[in-house]
């Protein structure tokens, strides 16, 4: 295996994660309902209870996706958590939160009542998808900070990345590229919540409320997606040549597209499934329209990704200084270190495999009105 392999099957794992974190997003998605005033509670206690046996498996996901990029792309968690760190200060606080609700939303020693923990479930149902989604925006906006591993040999301030901005990362969220995938994100993750709901729900009302959400978030979804692919395949991008010296070039995104078809069957197969399970879901009486709109976000998901980061581009450019733009090749780890650790990834099958079984056994026979009486677990 060479180093150049090692550090390209990184990133497309690394790609994978976040498809599949995308499509657990769900649960973000899903608790957006608890603010719906055409449920009554037991109908909100459904869906919470649904979402429920699931948002451990988005968090773990989250931390798993977080781990892989940091430990195989180290540079890139020095310059983004030590420089852009709001961002993700702000993601993982709406987890933390996410996390003490369901723990005690319905407990007796709930002080705050269970009002306050729904507004924070819908808080982590809006931010989470809307932060993470900007976040990977700056892979083609750009981001401000330099890069100069000389400094590590100063003993006196051996810091490698140097973020320019005092907002430390809240500046992308006046970049629009940025915010449009943001947004995308977040009606995409909507329409995901509203899709498991109505798979995993056995209730007429919820069935039909789910459906006319699918209805009222496809437009925003389509618009927001529609206007960011369009901007990102006319704007210049940060190509890479195979010296490593980083420059602009125009119409770089649309490049990479024509000329990796693989990555361009990926994204029209994955927008493909997407729309066709929304169809399913939200406009015929089928259950099922989640199994096609999950796996397609997975495809598009890791086709951005591989846009970013694939073909001689720069996947978390400086807009400040254009070399201290990070490449799959400048801010890989070892290659021992991406040795050991792609033999350790031959274990991912195996835990996918009990992710199955698990998702399987709480599935069993789906969420009904039974499933909320007597019962104080959520």
């Amino acid at each position: 295996m060479s180093y150049e392999f090692l550090q390209n099957y990184w990133w497309c794992l690394v790609s994978l994660l976040a498809g599949l974190l995308v499509f657990l997003m769900f649960v973000q998605g899903g608790n957006l309902h608890l603010g719906n005033r055409a449920l009554d509670e037991k109908r909100k206690r459904m869906i919470l209870n649904s979402t429920g046996r699931k948002w451990e498996l988005t968090f773990t996901t989250l931390v798993t996706f977080g781990g892989a990029f940091f430990a195989s792309f180290p540079l890139f968690y020095s310059t983004s958590f030590g420089g852009a760190y709001w961002v993700w200060m702000l993601l993982l606080i709406t987890f933390v939160f996410q996390a003490v609700s369901y723990e005690f939303f319905h407990k007796k020693e709930n002080l705050l009542g269970s009002k306050a923990f729904s507004i924070a479930l819908m808080v982590n149902g809006i931010l989470a998808p809307f932060l993470v989604g900007t976040a990977v925006g700056t892979f083609f906006t750009g981001s401000d900070f330099v890069v100069n591993k000389v400094a590590i040999a100063d003993a006196s301030a051996p810091v490698i990345s140097t973020w320019g901005s005092g907002w430390h990362g809240l500046e992308a969220l006046v970049q629009y590229h940025a915010v449009l995938l943001g947004c995308t994100l977040m009606f995409l993750t909507a329409i995901l919540g509203s899709l498991y709901i109505l798979n995993n729900v056995d209730d007429d009302e919820v069935s039909a409320q789910m459906r006319r959400s699918i209805k009222v978030s496809v437009f925003p979804f389509l618009l927001f997606f529609i206007f960011w692919a369009a901007i990102l395949l006319v704007r210049p991008g940060y190509a890479v040549d195979s010296e490593g010296v980083v420059s602009m070039e125009k119409f770089k995104y649309l490049h990479n597209l024509m000329q990796m078809p693989v990555v361009l069957a990926m994204l029209v197969v994955g927008v493909l499934l997407v729309l066709f399970g929304i169809w399913k879901g939200g406009f015929t009486a089928s259950r099922k329209g989640i199994w096609f709109t999950g796996p397609g976000s997975v495809l598009v998901v890791m086709s951005v990704f591989f846009l970013a980061g694939f073909n001689g581009t720069a996947y978390y450019p400086s807009c400040t200084d254009l070399q201290s733009s990070l490449t799959i090749a400048n801010s890989s780890s070892s290659y021992f270190t991406l040795k050991v650790m792609t033999w350790v990834s031959l274990l991912i099958p195996f835990v996918l495999a009990y992710i199955v079984y698990a998702w399987r056994q709480m599935d069993k026979g789906g969420i009904s009105t039974k499933d909320v009486e007597g019962t104080d677990k959520y």
